[in-house]
């Protein structure tokens, strides 16, 4: 008779380890944090990686007709800006034939504002934003990490992250800043100062809660309705507050790269993009945040590429002038091999059984599938990562009015992070057709 089987190992708690170090990480998936007689949906729980999202858009669109193949499916022959992708062919999927309604608004970009809600008519008189994707996904998971969301821009441009009330969330654009926030900690004079200017925070948000409930007491209903919901956004403030004293104290992840130099030269696009590219991959590598939106812009200059010459923005409007369309594609072309690059840095990380790409959502595209024209319609999207069947060319629908719902694809990576919804924004469904989990 056999002797029977005694568990003996010690069971790793992964988060109590690395608070035992003062960090917190997410550490690589080891067998020492199942437990010994571990249920299947125990074991499920302990083997799950954190789920993330990276969403990036460049406002001055992409020539769709070098993005786009002619053919669907799987066995599509790569259009010129693909081949800078294809050592990462299975690993993203190209769509076409899919945009946001009604995205006519104030001018020609400012469907910029509504990449990420699908908002109507941006900017128009009466306009308010709704919530976008991250900060639902955010409000529904509520992430234990020192930031729950980050909003970045390569420069000037606005963000792409918008609070439930339609607050626009601040972008932060300078590297070296964003390097000091994630990873320098400070002095405990300069922590004391950030707990005192915290709790300062908190006793006015306090303040103005209490100077709400008296004020509403004499409003009538559709004022009281808009003191709700601009508290409502006091309340969300609060909420970050708490979690911000919370991490004050904690010290920041140590990492062996050193603090980037900012890029002096605004035109230097390629090389401020590879900056916040390594910054992207660092911050998701600590799970620092696991929601991240990239503004990656243009700019009303020449870029420092070469063989371009002339301004980015004139070029985008090319009126089907060759000469114009052949700097843009070097541009785009220079565009998309940098966000190969950044596939391979997220790929080339290992987490759990995986890799940090199999673990986060990579969205890129442009809210302008025309820049010349200004179209919103047959937007440029590729998508990345996250646990999809890749490898294929999508076409969501028809082509200009008969376009498959953007905001379908947005039911979908949020079923995919767990988060049950029925609808977003302008949906008309749970997910894009011929696009599947893996």
């Amino acid at each position: 008779m056999n002797a029977p089987h005694i568990a003996t190992k010690a069971r790793i708690d992964r988060r109590a380890f690395l608070r035992s170090t003062g960090l917190l990480l997410t550490l690589p998936w080891l067998e020492a944090m199942v437990p010994s007689f571990a249920n299947a949906a125990e074991s499920r729980a302990a083997t799950t990686q954190p789920r993330r999202l990276l969403a990036m858009n460049y406002s001055l669109g992409f020539h769709v007709p070098l993005l786009v193949p002619k053919e669907e499916g799987a066995d599509y022959v790569p259009s010129f800006y693909l081949e800078a992708l294809q050592a990462h062919r299975k690993d993203f999927t190209v769509f076409s034939g899919i945009s946001h309604e009604e995205q006519n608004g104030a001018d020609g970009h400012t469907s910029e504002l509504t990449w990420l809600t699908s908002a109507k008519h941006p900017g128009l008189p009466g306009f308010r934003n709704t919530i976008s994707l991250d900060q639902l996904l955010v409000q529904k998971l509520n992430p234990d990490t020192r930031f729950t969301s980050l909003a970045l821009s390569a420069g000037s441009n606005g963000s792409l992250s918008w609070t439930m009330n339609g607050v626009n969330i601040p972008a932060e654009s300078t590297p070296s800043r964003l390097f000091q926030l994630l990873f320098v900690n400070g002095s405990p004079t300069e922590v004391q100062k950030q707990l005192s200017e915290l709790r300062r925070g908190r006793s006015i948000l306090d303040t103005l809660n209490g100077e709400a409930k008296k004020m509403n007491a004499n409003l009538g209903p559709r004022d009281r309705e808009k003191v709700d919901q601009y508290f409502t956004s006091v309340r969300e403030l609060e909420a970050r507050l708490l979690s911000s004293s919370a991490w004050a104290t904690r010290p920041k992840p140590k990492v062996s790269t050193e603090a980037p130099k900012d890029v002096t030269d605004r035109t230097d696009i390629i090389a401020k993009t590879r900056q916040m590219h390594d910054l992207i991959t660092l911050i998701f590598q600590t799970d620092s945040t696991r929601f991240i939106t990239y503004s990656a812009g243009g700019m009303n200059a020449a870029p420092k590429i070469e063989g371009v010459s002339q301004d980015w923005h004139n070029l985008s409007h090319h009126g089907q002038d060759t000469a114009k369309i052949e700097e843009l594609r070097i541009i785009e072309r220079a565009e998309f091999a940098e966000i190969g690059r950044l596939l391979g840095l997220l790929k080339g990380v290992q987490e759990g059984r995986g890799t940090l790409l199999d673990n986060t959502i990579v969205m890129a595209g442009s809210n302008l599938g025309n820049a010349s024209s200004h179209n919103t319609r047959d937007l440029p999207l590729i998508l990345a990562g996250g646990g999809f069947r890749h490898g294929k060319h999508v076409v969501a629908g028809g082509k200009g009015n008969d376009n498959g719902r953007f905001a379908n694809l947005f039911v979908q990576i949020a079923h995919r992070m767990d988060v049950g919804l029925e609808k977003f924004g302008s949906s008309s469904g749970r997910s894009v057709k011929g696009f599947e989990l893996a």
